[in-house]
């Protein structure tokens, strides 16, 4: 594998608010000096070894290590193991993090979108959060919000080496309203009053991942409004003016007109403010395809909201160390090069601000999704090289280069 000079010497170098809803205008006077783009990257928090239930999903102590080490290559040049130029560090390690906001910060990336669970009556994976990112000494230079994350699990979903076969359900991502309450208490607590917790127009983000867990668990759409009405009530009496509820819609897929109308409707009746993805969604074999198809997913949604659609940029897609019978037909892997995800980020930019309506807001998938093969950490394939188009295209306008 080939290292360019550039990327040796950041090597050497480098190891050792506010706006408004109607389609909200962008008022922040402290963003950074880049055209008041904010570029959001999502951190999954799993390498570490979480106080409540590490024993039993990761037994060798080191988080979601255990599985993305096991890597195995699929078809001739599958990049597995994935490795990080950087070391296995534990994601609630502050040294760690240090590290990260300094590279995320330098490369044009301002906000992190922390992955948050809420499982059995409490808290998973949160240590990242609470001991890495909020005990970094540096984390005053970077703004983060949190993705309530909660899905359905299998027991063989996290860990496939130790559950094999096993798919029956380890946690049920629905919470119902008593559970709810105490997530709104200790988010509005622990994480809003913080003064890097992003806000819009001086009010706290907060992103929801699963709708339909949401509603499981409180019944209908008409009681998952309620729930999400008291929350904003919480919030105001916390001395916020109010709460900014995003949808986020995972991959997101061309919708029938049918669904479209649906979804539409579930947005507008749940009262959402904005709708961002996790990642691109309609996965392809072909990096340049599944961007191309990303951006058809993006313009269906924009066409049928009133409220804004933030786009997703995603480094790529390969979750493979979870599921021993996928193969080559699964993993992006044809154009999935820096030099394609910065004409993609580009693209995402030129939404924006064709958008001048809303915050210039662009989310990365990921930060580190070691495991689904999406990261803009560096590794020893390509090095500083996502984080460096990151840079060129937000920081430098180097829109030429690609």
């Amino acid at each position: 594998m080939k290292l360019n000079c550039a990327f040796l010497i950041l090597v050497s170098a480098m190891i050792f608010s506010s706006c408004s809803n109607s389609k909200l205008k962008n008022t922040d006077t402290s963003a950074p000096e880049k055209d008041d783009y904010y570029v959001a990257a999502y951190v999954w928090p799993s390498c570490h070894h979480d106080e409540r239930f590490g024993d039993m999903l990761w037994p060798e102590g080191i988080g979601e290590w255990e599985v993305i080490k096991k890597g195995d290559p699929r078809f001739e040049g599958h990049y597995q193991p994935r490795q990080p130029l950087l070391g296995y560090g534990m994601d609630n390690d502050p040294e760690v993090v240090e590290k990260w906001i300094d590279m995320a910060v330098d490369h044009g990336v301002d906000l992190f979108v922390y992955d948050w669970y809420w499982f059995d009556g409490g808290p998973f994976l949160e240590s990242a959060l609470n001991d890495g990112f909020l005990k970094a000494k540096n984390n005053s230079e970077m703004q983060f919000y949190i993705m309530w994350a909660n899905h359905d699990v299998k027991r063989n979903y996290w860990n496939v080496h130790k559950f094999k076969d096993d798919t029956s359900l380890l946690w049920d991502g629905a919470v119902d309203f008593e559970n709810f309450k105490n997530i709104v208490d200790r988010v509005i607590n622990q994480y809003f009053k913080l003064p890097n917790y992003f806000k819009i127009d001086g009010k706290p983000v907060f992103s929801v991942f699963s709708s339909g867990n949401l509603i499981e668990g409180l019944g209908s759409p008409e009681e998952a409004r309620k729930a999400l009405d008291y929350f904003r009530d919480e919030v105001r009496k916390a001395g916020f003016p109010g709460l900014h509820i995003q949808q986020n819609n995972g991959g997101g897929n061309i919708m029938s007109q049918k669904e479209a109308s649906d979804f539409s409707e579930r947005v507008t009746k749940l009262g959402y403010n904005s709708v961002a993805m996790y990642n691109m969604g309609g996965t392809k074999v072909d990096y340049l395809a599944y961007g191309a198809n990303s951006r058809k997913i993006r313009a269906q949604m924009d066409s049928v909201l009133d409220i804004p659609v933030f786009p997703c940029v995603s480094i790529g897609w390969d979750d493979t160390p979870r599921f021993p019978a996928k193969g080559e037909d699964k993993v992006v892997h044809y154009h999935n090069t820096p030099e394609s995800f910065a004409a993609l980020l580009q693209k995402a930019k030129e939404y924006t601000d064709n958008h001048p309506e809303q915050p210039k807001i662009i989310t990365i998938n990921a930060w580190n999704e070691w495991v689904e093969g999406s990261y803009l950490l560096p590794d020893m394939l390509n090095g500083f090289g996502y984080l460096e188009a990151v840079k060129d295209v937000i920081i430098e306008g180097k829109y030429d280069r690609y």
